[in-house]
This record gives C-alpha cells, sequence and structure tokens, in this order.
C-alpha cells in the first residue's frame, strides 16, 4: 500500500477515537452539576472537564490540518476527492463540537444553580432530612478543619524538609569548596617544601662553591708566596756569591802586598796610567 494512504488511513483513525472522547467529555459537561454537591465533588471537576474537551478539539484540528497536507499527495484523483469532501465533513464536525461544548458550560451552570437551590431548601427546611443534612454538614465542616490543619502541619513540615535539604545542599558545597581549598594547600605545601630543599641544595652549593674558592685561592697565595721565598732566596745567594768574589779578591791583594813585604828584591806595582807616557830619568 503506498505510504501516503496508510497515512491517512492512520489519520482517519485518530480522528474517529478523538471526536468520540470529546464528545464524552462535553457530554459530561452537560450532566455536570444534576447530582447533589458531594456526588459533583467526587467527580471531575468543570474546569477540567473542559480542559480535556479542549485538549479533544485542538487533536481534532490537528487531524485535520494532516489530512489537508496530505490530500494532494494521494495517487489517484478519486481519493484526492474522497479526502477533500471527508475534510469539509470534520470541519463541519468540528464547529458542530464548539457549539456544543459552549451549551454544555452553560448547562453545568445551571445544573449547579438547580442543585445548589435545592440544597439551601433542604438546610433551610425542617423535617429529619434536613436535621441529618445539617448535622453532616458540620461533621463535614469539622472533618475539613481537620484536614485543613493536618495540611498546614504537612506543609510546615514540607517547609522544613526543605530548608533541611537547602542546609545539606550549602553542607555539602561547603565541603566541596573545602575539599578543592584542600587539595590547593596540599599543592602549596608541597610547592613549600620542594622551594625549602631547593633553598638547602642552593645553600649548600654556595657554601661548597665557597669553600672550593678559598682553597684555590689560600693555594694560589702559598704558590705565589712560595716563588716569593724561592726568589729571595735566589737573590740572596746571588749577593753572597758576589759578596765571596769580593773577599776573595781583597784577601789575595792582601796576600799580594805581604808577599811583597817579604821580598825586598821585587819591584813593587806602581799605578800608572795608561795614557801618561814614561820618561827615562836617565
Amino acid at each position: 500500500m503506498d505510504p501516503v494512504v496508510e497515512e491517512v488511513e492512520k489519520t482517519k483513525r485518530e480522528w474517529d477515537e478523538a471526536y468520540a472522547k470529546t464528545q464524552e467529555h462535553i457530554k459530561e459537561i452537560q450532566e455536570y452539576g444534576k447530582s447533589t454537591l458531594e456526588e459533583t465533588k467526587n467527580k471531575n471537576s468543570l474546569p477540567r472537564l473542559n480542559g480535556l474537551a479542549q485538549d479533544g478539539l485542538s487533536l481534532l484540528n490537528a487531524l485535520q490540518f494532516n489530512l489537508d497536507l496530505l490530500a494532494p499527495q494521494l495517487p489517484t484523483n478519486e481519493e484526492v476527492q474522497s479526502a477533500k469532501a471527508l475534510l469539509d465533513t470534520w470541519k463541519s464536525q468540528c464547529q458542530s463540537l464548539r457549539l456544543s461544548l459552549r451549551n454544555a458550560n452553560l448547562q453545568a451552570k445551571e445544573n449547579m444553580r438547580k442543585t445548589a437551590q435545592k440544597e439551601r431548601e433542604l438546610l433551610l427546611g425542617g423535617g429529619e432530612e434536613s436535621t441529618i443534612r445539617r448535622r453532616n454538614l458540620q461533621t463535614k465542616a469539622g472533618m475539613t478543619s481537620a484536614a485543613e490543619s493536618i495540611t498546614e502541619s504537612l506543609r510546615r513540615t514540607r517547609q522544613l524538609m526543605v530548608q533541611a535539604k537547602e542546609s545539606t545542599g550549602v553542607l555539602r558545597k561547603a565541603e566541596s569548596e573545602y575539599k578543592g581549598h584542600r587539595s590547593l594547600l596540599m599543592r602549596t605545601r608541597n610547592l613549600l617544601s620542594t622551594m625549602q630543599r631547593q633553598d638547602v641544595i642552593d645553600r649548600v652549593v654556595l657554601i661548597v662553591g665557597f669553600v672550593l674558592f678559598s682553597c684555590a685561592v689560600l693555594y694560589v697565595v702559598s704558590k705565589r708566596i712560595g716563588i716569593l721565598k724561592l726568589q729571595r732566596t735566589v737573590t740572596a745567594a746571588i749577593k753572597a756569591g758576589m759578596a765571596g768574589k769580593a773577599e776573595v779578591a781583597r784577601k789575595a791583594v792582601e796576600d799580594g802586598i805581604n808577599h811583597g813585604q817579604f821580598h825586598e828584591n821585587a819591584v813593587p806595582k806602581v799605578g800608572i796610567p795608561l795614557q801618561q807616557p814614561m820618561h827615562d830619568e836617565l
């Protein structure tokens, strides 16, 4: 079967179901308020019934729009004309449902007015039935008051539970923030420990470097002092050697003079300048 035809058939089935349910809701609205107030309270409220009926009308409008889109896509011309005719029928049915819904609401209001008047007459009238009804109303009023007090107590309990839940949420949030700060503090503590270790290492390196530098300076100074001592020693030795030569020369001269004194026939040395010529006195 063609998919468009299948979609049209599905739309027809959904229309029939929605139309039947909407008619039921409109009928319930029309019958609303005919029974006593107690029986009326046990049933669905009038606004709820009106909401269900409006939802049904909205669904019918959507199905009608869907059929309007699918009709031109049908394979044969006869099916297209049939779908258009069905669409016109649906439009008239929707209009009829809206009118029926309006009349049903008017009827429901009239029914509630008549029922309320009847209940008032029964309450104000005499007889055993009126007495029983008044007692029932008093009992219902007491039950209503008790129900209201219970409802108020439950409301306060709910507020307390909401507050407790909010407090729990606040505590959980504070705990999560504390955990976040705790992890941050742990990271900071580890970083400080690392910095302290690095500071100790830097100090050790500086001390070792200073000691090595001092040792090098002392080594250089000691070497320099040794060289100076060596130079002084060498200088002293050279000076001592020169002094020894002078002493030897002096001793040699002295020895020569003494030798001349012992040999009278020896001619003494006379210091004669080289440039002065010698003259024979003879």
